[in-house]
């Protein structure tokens, strides 16, 4: 790990424990996972409906629904940066019957940009797995003279204070994107935050800022039909919905910026509960039902394991807090 990554070690280090623990929870636990679940199962998804979360945890849910013969639920609880419910999953029984469908930019980004959050972020959740991964794409009103990630920074710098960036707000990952690409390009440009993906967007393909990056689901049709420009894709490697788009490390090398999907259940739920979820998120991504429209959304799919989790927090998470020291990103 790069030493110049400051990582929560209160929160990672029980990560790790409970991680290590989980495959030798003692035998009293065991009806604990024979029984589980036996009842409605809510999953919390801390964004609107129609969201990529909200997608993802529907396709999911219809699934878990049949591997576990209960009813399965999705509950849409937005506002606040999504940690209105994350603190709705926070104060919930650790019993496996309540969990989260979270984004980075709200677990690894909200704790520094936020002045305060209704949860102790460091101890309210086990993780149970990273989910995926949605790339972003760098992009133009096509009324702006530039087909190029190289074009854009020369006019940017050829219009100095005149350029506006559209993010889903404050501390989203479309912000924490751009930011990014700033700082490694050593440009500047005004930042102006709305409520959420889908109006930023709206705003770019109206010509107010003129800039911004864009989930690629939902980039896509406007790009198809000519409402809007794609310059380049945040992932270190061309996607694979958009090949003939530019990944933005081949102009900016070691950028890399992605919107990921996690799954996390209250802390203190039993080991064998998080495994049984686990497994059941990792059963639903082996049937096409599910990974299709996924896939057809530009998605990248990693359903990881709850031991591999507290790495890439401690990761994603000492990579954006550094960023917004640098950037002297402004709390809320």
């Amino acid at each position: 790990m790069p030493a110049h990554i400051r990582v929560p070690r209160r929160r990672v280090s029980a990560w790790l424990a409970a991680a290590a623990a989980l495959p030798f929870f003692p035998g009293r636990l065991g009806a604990t996972a024979e029984t589980y679940p036996n009842r409605l199962i809510r999953i919390i998804v801390p964004w609107p409906a129609g969201a990529i979360t909200d997608l993802t945890a529907r396709l999911i849910a219809n699934q878990w629904a049949t591997d576990f013969n209960e009813a399965v639920i999705v509950e849409n609880k937005p506002g606040a940066s999504g940690t209105i419910g994350h603190a709705t999953v926070a104060h919930a029984p650790a019993d496996g019957y309540t969990v989260l469908f979270a984004t980075n930019s709200t677990y690894a980004i909200a704790p520094n940009t936020l002045a305060s959050i209704p949860y102790d972020n460091e101890k309210a959740f086990a993780p149970v797995g990273l989910v995926l991964r949605s790339p972003q794409m760098l992009c133009v009103n096509p009324d702006v003279p530039v087909k190029t990630v190289p074009a854009l920074l020369d006019y940017v710098q050829k219009h100095p204070n005149e350029v506006n960036f559209a993010s889903a707000g404050v501390g989203s990952t479309s912000h924490m994107a751009m930011e990014l690409f700033m700082s490694l390009a050593h440009i500047r440009m005004q930042h102006v935050p709305y409520r959420g993906g889908t109006p930023a967007l709206q705003a770019i393909v109206a010509g107010e800022p003129i800039v911004g990056f864009v989930d690629l689901s939902t980039a896509v049709s406007s790009a198809d039909s000519g409402m809007l420009r794609m310059l380049g894709a945040s992932t270190t490697e061309r996607t694979a919905l958009r090949p003939n788009v530019p990944a933005i490390a081949e102009t900016l090398p070691g950028f890399q910026s992605t919107t990921d999907v996690a799954l996390f259940a209250p802390a203190g739920t039993p080991g064998p509960v998080i495994h049984r979820l686990n497994t059941a998120m990792k059963d639903a991504f082996k049937l096409p039902q599910v990974t299709k429209p996924l896939l057809e959304a530009g998605l990248i799919l990693v359903a990881g394991s709850p031991e591999e989790f507290p790495q890439y927090f401690a990761e994603e998470c000492g990579k954006w807090r550094k960023l917004i020291e640098t950037q002297n990103i402004k709390l809320q």
